[in-house]
């Protein structure tokens, strides 16, 4: 079921604004920028005569922290701290399954696929779990350097784990398109309801959801800006079971 969303209603209720910067809490189900058959967020803006300049980008299907420039220079300062992973980001995803380590990093290359898409640059059965580095990867024989690759790297935490769901805390130290999801994909653990591998999920949420993020906005007297998206019960609580999940204790261990 298409959702027709309104650019009074995405910036109603502003996480933070001011005359340099404008932080919105953006729900699942519209494109930051450059959709063909419907309406961008950008694009909604724009026609509202409030241009806004997308700092970072965030998948259609993702909902939360978004922070978009008013001005050239706070765009210029913005997305050069993004470029050079300046900014501190997380993020929360539920997956299917159990069985992740408490904590981890996930240190797989990716690369383009077939049809657009982007996969990790080697075969799925190689990926290995070194468990005194708490890290997956692929051996450096197993890398297919047939097409260019890029360096590709996530750290996680677990806030819970239920039967068949698992909520992550997610830090993407690098900015890859798509990482997180084809990452937590191709180890076996895909975030529920993403549409890149599960089909029929039109009209359906996915359950990643962009939390916080930490960055230094040169126009403010403080050195590091620190902006966050709470998620609603109906993202948290939908896999709890009634349980709490531990955030707190996952978003310290990823401190740093």
């Amino acid at each position: 079921m298409m959702t027709a969303f309104s650019w009074s209603e995405l910036r109603r209720e502003p996480v933070y604004e001011d005359d340099q910067l404008l932080v919105l809490d953006k729900p699942p189900g519209i494109s930051v920028m450059g959709e063909r058959h419907t309406d961008s967020l950008t694009d909604l803006a724009a026609a509202a005569g409030e241009p806004v300049h997308w700092v970072h980008r965030i998948d259609k299907v993702t909902s939360g922290l978004l922070l978009l420039a008013r001005t050239p220079a706070a765009h210029a300062s913005l997305t050069r701290q993004f470029a050079d992973r300046g900014a501190d980001k997380r993020y929360l995803a539920w997956v299917e399954g159990a069985g992740l380590p408490d904590r981890g990093t996930v240190d797989l290359p990716l690369r383009p696929g077939r049809k657009g898409t982007i996969r990790i640059a080697g075969d799925r059965q190689a990926i290995r779990y070194d468990a005194d580095r708490r890290r997956f990867e692929l051996p450096e024989s197993a890398i297919d350097r047939s097409k260019p690759s890029y360096e590709s790297r996530t750290e996680f935490a677990t806030a819970l784990v239920g039967d068949d769901r698992t909520l992550l805390v997610l830090k993407p130290v690098t900015g890859r398109r798509h990482q997180i999801r084809v990452h937590l994909a191709w180890l076996g653990f895909p975030i529920v309801g993403d549409p890149l591998f599960h089909r029929g999920q039109e009209g359906r949420r996915t359950y990643l959801h962009s939390w916080g993020c930490e960055i230094t906005c040169d126009w403010r007297d403080e050195p590091r800006s620190r902006f966050w998206a709470p998620p609603g019960a109906d993202f948290l609580d939908v896999f709890a079971d009634g349980e709490k999940p531990r955030l707190d204790e996952a978003l310290g261990s990823l401190a740093g």
